[in-house]
């Protein structure tokens, strides 16, 4: 097929809908160098820790030790989990994700009004990761909505904006109950990290997005190997697979427990625990039969705040990290083409 330009593709699912053929643009062919070497190591996906909520928030000081422990080592090791028993309701999850589904099936000009205008837009609309900066292309549809410490939120379908205000709400809460486990896991006063982040008036990021059935799923992908941002990222996805996160450098599969929530390290929380708990890179897989779609809640500091490495810490180590405010690290990282850590590696003070 002969090349989109990235401009003539506003909606891929959209594109993918109308296309009907058997082969995708060259422009979406990223995974032409890595495919041949790649090894995902679904033997690994039976180790992915699981940590249970209910056994952190124990008033046993045995079960509560043993449980930071260990949450302690699910981040350093593998910068992610499944949370399960994590207190919000499954009808609330489920709904959330049947409106994010009907916001992707409005019709485009329905959406016309929500189109992406930058970064900071409080909601944005549009496909791949960054069309007009990058010569490939990815494999999605996303909404991006800013929901703290101000909330904003589509006004249509009906209904979305009140279970999204609900929802975001409460994994905000969960946020805040987990940072301050890892505090205690850091070895730090359990408000630590709340207070050198200014997390009560965070930043928090509502994103939806949905990976239409690619015709040749082996040549492309959903979202490129990338860290996040944030604190702490919570997802949750329909049930389809593709979330693939990197592990003793191999790929690994990831099908989540039922009605338990993903959650990974993000980029000012491996600056913060100054490179002891590593934000996790992770890509999203395509598939040729069926419809993806992730709910993401990134969690961060307050876009003003300058983030290091926290105060106790550096008590008796050296900085690994150079303090920055979080907004001008979130488009330094937006920037960077969303491979890899590049945006780590702006801020890395042992870096060439």
């Amino acid at each position: 097929m002969a090349s989109v330009h990235a401009s003539e593709i506003s909606s891929i699912k959209t594109f993918a809908e109308s296309n009907g053929a058997s082969t995708i643009p060259s422009t979406y062919h990223s995974l032409t160098e890595e495919s041949t070497d790649v090894v995902v190591a679904d033997e690994l996906a039976a180790s992915i820790p699981v940590i249970d909520l209910s056994l952190l928030t124990s008033n046993d000081p045995q079960i509560h030790a043993k449980a930071v422990h260990q949450l302690s080592k699910a981040c350093a090791e593998w910068g992610f989990f499944m949370l399960t028993n994590h207190g919000i309701p499954e009808d609330l999850m489920e709904e959330v994700m049947k409106k994010s589904h009907e916001f992707h099936d409005l019709p485009m000009e329905e959406k016309e009004e929500f189109g992406d205008k930058g970064t900071f837009s409080p909601i944005r609309h549009g496909t791949s990761f960054n069309p007009q900066a990058e010569k490939v292309h990815y494999w999605r549809d996303y909404l991006k909505v800013i929901t703290g410490p101000e909330f904003n939120f589509p006004h249509k379908p009906p209904g979305y904006r009140e279970v999204a205000f609900e929802y975001t709400h409460k994994i905000r809460a969960l946020a805040r109950n987990l940072l301050q486990r890892i505090s205690e896991s850091l070895g730090l006063q359990s408000n630590s990290i709340i207070e050198c982040s200014c997390f009560d008036s965070g930043l928090q990021i509502f994103a939806v997005n949905m990976y239409p059935p690619c015709p040749q799923p082996h040549l492309a992908l959903g979202l490129p190997p990338h860290s996040d941002h944030g604190l702490l990222t919570f997802l949750m996805q329909n049930g389809i697979g593709g979330l693939q996160v990197k592990h003793g450098g191999k790929w690994v599969s990831v099908d989540p427990l039922p009605n338990c929530l993903v959650v990974n390290i993000g980029d000012q929380l491996e600056a913060v625990s100054n490179g002891r708990y590593s934000s996790v890179l992770h890509r999203a897989t395509l598939n040729n039969t069926d419809t993806r779609i992730s709910v993401a809640v990134v969690n961060g500091p307050a876009q003003d705040k300058k983030i290091g490495p926290a105060p106790e810490l550096l008590e008796k180590e050296k900085p690994l990290y150079k303090s920055i405010k979080y907004q001008d690290y979130y488009q330094i990282q937006q920037k960077t083409q969303l491979v890899d850590k590049s945006g780590l590696d702006q801020i890395r003070l042992n870096a060439q």
